[in-house]
């Protein structure tokens, strides 16, 4: 349970941490040295953050349910602890309990590991026990081992009620919760088909619970790709089930990431203070950006001469020349006054001499 919540609690900040990771690493790995790397906010940094956050996310979701699908076949079920087959008859089941026996039993094995021994070879005694009862064993393909604690049931309707009793408080709290955050505003993109999956998981669980025999779905279609594709045993109702709700679970979280950013980008309405605000910000920063990117080519013209304090000096004086001609000279202004200036003296006057017309 605590691992489902940590799993769970993982994409809350996950996928936009990974994300800025992986972002900061593209840049550093395709922009040159000395390159200006995009801005936050400007349309090159959101197109790179969109992509590299569904790839995130996508990765993510895979990985959850990879690990879902793992924890199952960790736990395992009676039918791997015996080691035979889901269809196996009552003989086999008893055939191969003898052999499992002879081998783990109590009697059989030395005093160092009686104890290990005697725990595996009750839980052997028990998954036989339950695989031998055909009622019991409809409720714990169908259930789980939770059935074994479930003394008061003796039919398979006992075994169905009491079922239903645990699976509606999930069904009931999940669509709460759905509900509340579809108002709320959280999951409004593809809330239609949410719905609809929860619907659709919630009408298979009960076919699959009240049904003598497995639906089809499953060992028509999902059984044979996966032992075509895979080397992975069959799962049983309780595990498809199991699997089912982490997917769907799973795969509602990653939509409500992935809507937003697979929406094509629309203008939107906004305020005009706002606006404004938002280009004198991005105006601020591109003037601290270029400031910072001369100063840093300044640096570099100039150390050559760094430690050379005449050579410094004979820079300036000429950087102050150069400012004076291209720039004070060049103004339009200033050329303007010097050329009224230029009008008023004396035609003919030689050089040096006072005064004017």
């Amino acid at each position: 349970m605590s691992a489902n919540l940590l799993s769970y609690a993982g994409w809350t900040f996950l996928p936009n941490l990974v994300t800025g990771w992986l972002q900061t690493l593209y840049y550093g790995l395709t922009v040159r040295v000395g390159d200006p790397k995009p801005l936050p906010g400007t349309p090159r940094y959101n197109k790179h953050r969109r992509r590299i956050h569904i790839l995130v996310v996508t990765a993510y979701l895979l990985y959850t349910i990879y690990e879902a699908d793992w924890q199952i076949r960790r736990e395992g079920d009676f039918y791997q602890d015996l080691g035979v087959s889901q269809d196996i008859d009552e003989r086999g089941i008893k055939s191969k309990f003898r052999r499992l026996a002879a081998q783990f039993h109590p009697d059989k094995v030395t005093n160092s590991e009686a104890r290990e021994s005697e725990s595996y070879f009750v839980h052997l005694r028990l998954a036989q026990d339950t695989l031998l009862d055909p009622t019991r064993r409809f409720a714990y393909d169908r259930f789980g081992p939770d059935v074994v604690n479930w003394r008061h049931c003796a039919s398979v309707r006992d075994y169905v009620l009491a079922g239903m009793q645990v699976i509606a408080p999930y069904y009931v709290a999940s669509g709460l919760v759905m509900v509340i955050l579809g108002v709320s505003g959280y999951l409004d993109w593809g809330k239609y088909w949410r719905y609809a999956s929860f619907a659709s998981l919630l009408v298979f669980e009960m076919h699959t619970v009240t049904r003598p025999y497995y639906p089809p779905i499953t060992t028509k279609i999902f059984k044979a790709i996966l032992t075509t594709v895979t080397n992975h045993s069959p799962y049983l109702p309780f595990q498809q089930l199991i699997l089912a709700r982490k997917i769907m679970l799973t795969v509602f979280i990653a939509l409500s990431q992935l809507g937003p950013l697979l929406q094509p980008p629309q203008a939107q309405q906004q305020n005009p203070e706002q606006s404004q605000r938002q280009s004198i910000d991005r105006l601020e920063q591109l003037t601290k950006s270029t400031e910072m990117e001369t100063t840093r080519l300044l640096a570099l013209d100039l150390a050559p001469v760094a430690g050379d304090e005449k050579a410094m000096k004979g820079v300036r004086t000429k950087m102050k020349d150069w400012l004076i001609d291209n720039t004070v000279r060049a103004d339009p202004e200033v050329r303007d006054a010097v050329g009224r200036v230029m009008q008023k003296r004396r035609v003919g006057a030689p050089t040096g001499a006072r005064g004017t017309r």
